[in-house]
């Protein structure tokens, strides 16, 4: 898979190509239902498929600070379109510039000039150029001035932990944030994962027989809420079993907020430097403070044993 980054870096001899545009934060199960119509779609014109997609988030820049919280980093979307067929992925930078491009020159710049659409597939509530003034009824009349075809997928509606509601990046953002990661994985269609290099901390899991992984997480990620929790530790390609810890550790009084993994029944780990990834199964149970040390100790141990349940339940489906 092709990735480039900015309309300079598409090769001068791109010829047609079918186009999907949007942020796909998350690449969620709604995203990948219209990733995959245009990969589809794709192959029936004999032609590759390209995701657009921006960098920063387009509210950085229209109201500054207020970048949502990222439920996955433009490298691990570029990884998640590739497994789903999609041949390119092109990130815009976002600057005050082109937000104000018009949705007419946006079009002629980015889809016809750069792109050669042959077809744009979108969801129902695509919206682009300047204040959001393109919606697909736009794209479709510009479709047929510069020959090229607009077809909108509906996004399918989630179970139980989104209300009947559409999928979406706000309401797995939100999920998340309540430590609901079996309501986000519903919808990602996978674990929610943070990422990051792992540092040196205070070293009292080491201390405690529990020695953790401290995550420096990149920059605006979407952290699940405080607390223990069931999942993976990925280190250099091998997906470790994990008992994951969330919050400032209040039984140290500890103020800084950390993502800490376990790797359960592994020893003699040295991970520091490393990038690694964290996947969130399951919730265990909420951040708490211990009456004594030795209280600790036994949580932790039942904490260990809930998670090594969660996860061969799971590895049993």
């Amino acid at each position: 898979m092709q990735r480039w980054r900015g309309l300079e870096d598409i090769p001068e001899d791109w010829g047609r190509s079918v186009v999907t545009i949007g942020s796909y934060d998350g690449v969620h199960r709604g995203h990948q239902l219209i990733l995959r119509h245009a990969v589809e779609r794709a192959r029936e014109l004999g032609v590759p498929s390209v995701a657009v997609t921006f960098d920063p988030h387009p509210s950085e820049v229209l109201r500054p600070g207020s970048h949502p919280p990222l439920l996955a980093p433009h490298h691990r979307r570029a990884e998640l379109m590739g497994e789903l067929g999609v041949d390119a992925v092109l990130i815009l930078p976002f600057t005050t510039e082109f937000s104000r491009l018009s949705p007419a020159d946006f079009v002629v710049k980015v889809l016809v000039d750069k792109l050669h659409a042959k077809a744009v597939v979108e969801g129902p509530n695509f919206r682009f150029g300047h204040k959001a003034a393109g919606d697909v009824a736009f794209l479709a009349e510009q479709g047929k001035t510069y020959d090229f075809e607009v077809e909108v997928v509906d996004l399918f509606v989630t179970g139980d932990a989104g209300g009947g509601q559409p999928f979406s990046s706000t309401l797995t953002r939100r999920l998340v944030t309540e430590g609901d990661v079996e309501g986000a994985r519903e919808i990602l269609g996978r674990p929610h994962r943070v990422e990051g290099v792992v540092v040196r901390g205070a070293q009292r899991g080491r201390e405690l027989g529990f020695p953790t992984a401290n995550v420096e997480t990149l920059p605006h990620t979407a952290i699940p809420a405080d607390g223990v929790y069931a999942g993976w530790l990925h280190v250099e390609g091998e997906a470790m079993p994990a008992a994951i810890s969330v919050g400032t550790n209040p039984q140290f009084d500890g103020t800084e907020r950390t993502v800490e993994a376990y790797a359960i029944d592994r020893v003699g780990l040295d991970l520091y430097g490393l990038h690694v990834a964290v996947d969130f199964l399951a919730f265990v149970r909420g951040q708490a403070k211990f009456d004594s040390l030795d209280a600790l100790l036994v949580a932790m141990g039942e904490d260990v044993k809930r998670c090594r349940e969660l996860i061969a339940a799971y590895e049993g489906e």
